[in-house]
Order: structure tokens, then C-alpha cells, then sequence
């Protein structure tokens, strides 16, 4: 990951345009006339980010990342009114969405809070379990897996061909996989 935003930088006013990019659809989130341009426009953005932290297997967003997208999209479906006509549909049926409810119930926010904890919670659960190798930040962080268990000095070969011999993700869990 290291290698990639250090190549980014490299880019030049590429690089510089993203952060301007993300500094801007955060204002456009702040003020409310604007959130639902500003959700829009920050979709690509953040599903880059997670496509990213899961591809690298990124720690530092590793958790917060798909939140965020998930968050996003919870934006995109509460401006889904204003947000239809750029939509590529012909025909707009009124579903009772919009509509205000004659008399409001409980069991949504409760189905929907509900929904929203497991789904946080899977995350979090995939998150720490889901891999069982990982690059970590650091070499000493990456070494620490490995200690104490069966497979500590292919662990640790692992870790240098991250961090040391710069091998690519994929070649590396493949030796890891041949030890």
C-alpha cells in the first residue's frame, strides 16, 4: 500500500486533485442543499478507497472504509427523490416512498437499527477474521502473527518478502502457501 501512494504522489497534480476532490464533495456533504450532489459525487471516491483497503489487504481502512460505503449508499437511497431524474428509468412509479406516512410505526427504525448493527458487526467480525495472513504496516507488526505459532518461519519469510524484498501480495502468499 505503501508502494501505491508513494507511486500516487509521484503523479504529480494528480494526486494533489484527489485530496481537492474529497476536500470539495465534503463541503458539498456539509451543507444540505448539497448533500445529495456531494453523496453522488463521493460514491466513486470511497468505493475506490475500500476496493483498495480489501485488494491490499490495507489495515489503516480496513474496518472504516466499507462503513463509509455503506454510509454513502444510506445517503444515495435518503436523496432517492431528488436523485431518480439523473436516473437512466423513463417512468417514475410512486411507491408510497415519498409520500409522508399517515400514522408512523416503530418496527422500521427497530428493523432497520437491527440491520444496520449486524451489518456493522459482520464487518468488523470479517475484518479481524477474515484473512488469515496479513502484510500488516510494519514488519515487526507482521512478524507478530507469526509468533508462537506452527508456521512462524514461513511467517516470518512471508514478512520479509513483503517488506524487505518488495515482492508483490500475490507472489509472496504463494510461497507462503508452498511453506
Amino acid at each position: 500500500m505503501g508502494a501505491y501512494l508513494e507511486a500516487l504522489h509521484h503523479t504529480g497534480y494528480y494526486y494533489t486533485s484527489i485530496g481537492i476532490a474529497q476536500v470539495a464533495v465534503a463541503i458539498l456533504l456539509l451543507i444540505p442543499r448539497t448533500s445529495s450532489i456531494g453523496a453522488l459525487l463521493y460514491f466513486p471516491i470511497i468505493l475506490n478507497i475500500w476496493l483498495l483497503s480489501y485488494a491490499l489487504r490495507f489495515e489503516g481502512s480496513f474496518v472504516t472504509s466499507p462503513l463509509m460505503v455503506l454510509a454513502n449508499l444510506f445517503l444515495l437511497v435518503w436523496n432517492y427523490d431528488r436523485l431518480r431524474y439523473i436516473l437512466p428509468f423513463r417512468q417514475f412509479s410512486d411507491l408510497g416512498i415519498i409520500e409522508k406516512p399517515t400514522k408512523y410505526s416503530t418496527k422500521f427504525p427497530f428493523l432497520f437499527f437491527t440491520g444496520v448493527f449486524i451489518t456493522i458487526g459482520l464487518f468488523v467480525v470479517f475484518a479481524r477474521f477474515g484473512y488469515k495472513v496479513m502484510p500488516r504496516n510494519s514488519m515487526s507488526d507482521c512478524k507478530m502473527q507469526f509468533e508462537n505459532l506452527d508456521n512462524q518461519d514461513a511467517g516470518f519469510e512471508f514478512c520479509e518478502c513483503i517488506h524487505i524484498k518488495g515482492k508483490p501480495l500475490d507472489a509472496c502468499l504463494n510461497e507462503f502457501e508452498k511453506e
